[in-house]
C-alpha cells in the first residue's frame, strides 16, 4: 500500500513541480516585467528549488560522446551487446581517424566494469568509465529498474547476479582472449564468487580483478549500513521495506525494495550535509553563480535517480553478505543456470591478479572490509596481490571525482597493465615473389593472409591456458610494457576496420 500512496503523491506533485519551474523562469527572464521587481531573483531561486525537490528523477544517460587520448579526440559510441531481463551489457566503442591513435586503442586491455545494484543506476560510474576509456576497452553492467520488468520475465536472485557476471566474462574472453574485471562497492562479493566458480571448474579466469570499496567481510569496521542489516531480522525487512509495484508500471505486482525508500535511507545517513547543499544551491542561484549551481544539478540528478530491486535479490544479499557472512565462512552455495549447486571457493583462484582499493574516510564499506579478499584468495601468489588505500577519500571518492582521477586511477591503470596479455601483432603479409619459369608442379597451398592469421590467433587464445594463465611479474610497467597489452579484437583484421561514415574503430 505504501508504494501505491507514494505513486499517487508523485502523480499529484508532478504538475506543481513543472509549474514551479515555469514560475522560476518567468521571474528570472529579463524580458518579463516581474523579473525587475524587488527580490525577483530570490523568488526565482525559491521556485527553482521547489521544482527540484518535487520533480521525479528518471534514469540519466551516460552521455559520453568523446574522450581525449593523448591530445586526439576519440568519438564514443555506446551500444548494448547482451540484453537480459534485469541487465544489459553495454560497450563504449571508440572511433578515430588517426591511424597511430587507432593502433594504440586496438592494443589496449579490455575491462568489464561491474556496477553496483544497490539503489543507483550504473550511470553513477560515469566518471569511472570516462576516465578508463582513455586507456582501456570498457564494458559495463547496466542493471534495470525492477519495476519495469514484467512478472513473466521471472524473479531475480543473487545467484542470477553471479551467473550474469560469469556470462559477461566469457563474452569478453571470446572477443579478446581474456579480460580484466573491476567491481565497485556491492558487486565485489558476487564478482569474487563468479571468478571463484570459474576457477573451481578449471575455466580461464580474468587476468586481474580490481575490487573497490566493497563488503567482502562486513564484520570488519562495521558502518551504519552494516549495523542496520545485522541488527534487524529478515522478517523485519520483509514486513517493512518490501512492497508490490503499482499497476501503473510494466512490473506491476512484482515484490521489490522500492527506490524511494532507498533514497530516503541515503539522505537519512547524512541529512545535515544534504540540507546545507540545497541551501548553498539556493544562495548560488541568487548570486548568479551558474557554475556552482550547475554542478549541484548534475550531482543530484544522478544521486536522486534510484531504481527498485527485486525482493529476492535484496533479501538474499542481506542474508548472505551482512548476516551470515557466507563468503568468509566458506558456506556459500550458488545454483548455476543448469540447476547444479556449486560451493564458492576463493582459494581456488590462482591465475587472476588481485587488487583491492579502500577509501580512508569510507562510511559505507568500512576499513578492512575490501582488503579481506586477500585473506580468502590464498591461491593467488603474494606478488600478484596489491592493496591501496586512498587518503582523504570517502566512498564515492574512490571511483569518482578528483581523487579518483588523480590518485586512484593511476594505480589501477598500472596494475591492469602489469597483468595484461602480451600483444601479438599480426604478421605482415609478404608480397608475392617474381614468378620463375620452371617445370609445372603440384600447386602449393596458399599462404594465409594477415587477416586470417589474426582471426586464428584470437580463436586459439582462450585454449592456450598455459600462456594466458601464467601470471606476469608485478614490476612497474615500462614504456615497452605499455605496448604489451590485450590481443586485438578478433572481429578486426590487421588493418583498421572502417565504419559506414569512414571513421575507424577499436
Amino acid at each position: 500500500m505504501l508504494y501505491q500512496i507514494y505513486d499517487m503523491q508523485r502523480s499529484l506533485m508532478e504538475p506543481f513541480a513543472e509549474l514551479a519551474l515555469t514560475a522560476s523562469k518567468v521571474f528570472s527572464n529579463p524580458l518579463m516585467p516581474v523579473s525587475h521587481l524587488p527580490n525577483a531573483q530570490r523568488i526565482s531561486a525559491a521556485y527553482d528549488l521547489i521544482h527540484r525537490l518535487g520533480k521525479d528523477y528518471e534514469k540519466p544517460e551516460f552521455g559520453i560522446r568523446a574522450v581525449d587520448v593523448d591530445g586526439v579526440e576519440v568519438a564514443i559510441h555506446e551500444r548494448v551487446e547482451i540484453t537480459k531481463p534485469f541487465c544489459e551489457l553495454r560497450r563504449f566503442k571508440r572511433f578515430s581517424d588517426d591511424t597511430a591513435t587507432l593502433e594504440k586503442l586496438k592494443n589496449q586491455p579490455a575491462v568489464l566494469v561491474v556496477a553496483p545494484l544497490s539503489g543507483h543506476y550504473a550511470t553513477l560510474l560515469r566518471d569511472t568509465v570516462k576516465t578508463m576509456l582513455k586507456d582501456h576497452k570498457v564494458y559495463i553492467t547496466d542493471w534495470k529498474n525492477a519495476r519495469l520488468v514484467p512478472l513473466e520475465d521471472g524473479d531475480f536472485h543473487l545467484d542470477d547476479y553471479v551467473n550474469h557476471v560469469q556470462e559477461f566474462i566469457r563474452h569478453l574472453q571470446k572477443q579478446y582472449g581474456n579480460c580484466h574485471i573491476m567491481s565497485v562497492c556491492q558487486p565485489t562479493v558476487p564478482v569474487l564468487a563468479a571468478v571463484s566458480l570459474m576457477a573451481s571448474r578449471g575455466e580461464p579466469t580474468p587476468l586481474s580483478m580490481t575490487m573497490m570499496g566493497g563488503p567482502i567481510d562486513a564484520r570488519k569496521s562495521p558502518t551504519a549500513v552494516n549495523d542496520l542489516a545485522s541488527q534487524r531480522s529478515i522478517e523485519w525487512f520483509e514486513n517493512n521495506v518490501i512492497f508490490r509495484v503499482p499497476s501503473s508500471f510494466p512490473g506491476a505486482g512484482r515484490l521489490v525494495y522500492p527506490g524511494f525508500l532507498q533514497h530516503t535511507g541515503f539522505v537519512a545517513m547524512n541529512p545535515d550535509h544534504h540540507l546545507s547543499s540545497h541551501y548553498d544551491y539556493f544562495q548560488d542561484l541568487i548570486k548568479g553563480d551558474k557554475e556552482s549551481s550547475e554542478a549541484h544539478r548534475k550531482f543530484y540528478d544522478e544521486y536522486n535517480a534510484v531504481l527498485d530491486m527485486d525482493a529476492n535479490y535484496y533479501l538474499q544479499t542481506i542474508q548472505t553478505v551482512f548476516r551470515e557472512f557466507k563468503l568468509v565462512h566458506g558456506t556459500w552455495d550458488v545454483i548455476n543456470p543448469k540447476g547444479k549447486v556449486e560451493r564458492v571457493r576463493p582459494q581456488d583462484i590462482k591465475t587472476t591478479a588481485l587488487m583491492t582499493v579502500e577509501g580512508e574516510l569510507d562510511d559505507i564499506s568500512g576499513s578492512g572490509q575490501t582488503a579481506a579478499a586477500h585473506d580468502l584468495c590464498t591461491g593467488i601468489p603474494k606478488n600478484q596481490r596489491r592493496h591501496y588505500e586512498a587518503k582523504g577519500a570517502g566512498h564515492y571518492g574512490i571511483f569518482s571525482g578528483r581523487r579518483w582521477r588523480e590518485n586512484v586511477y593511476p594505480e589501477v591503470k598500472a596494475f591492469i597493465l602489469a597483468h595484461a596479455l602480451p600483444s601479438e601483432p599480426a604478421p605482415v603479409a609478404k608480397a608475392p615473389a617474381k614468378a620463375k619459369v620452371a617445370t609445372p608442379a603440384v600447386p602449393a597451398k596458399a599462404a594465409p593472409t594477415a587477416s586470417a592469421q589474426v582471426t586464428a590467433t584470437a580463436k586459439k587464445a582462450p585454449a592456450a591456458k598455459s600462456a594466458a594463465a601464467k601470471p606476469a611479474r608485478t614490476a612497474k610497467p615500462s614504456a615497452a610494457m605499455a605496448k604489451a597489452v590485450a590481443l586485438p579484437d578478433k572481429a578486426l583484421p590487421a588493418q583498421a576496420s572502417a565504419s559506414g561514415d569512414g571513421n575507424k574503430s577499436a
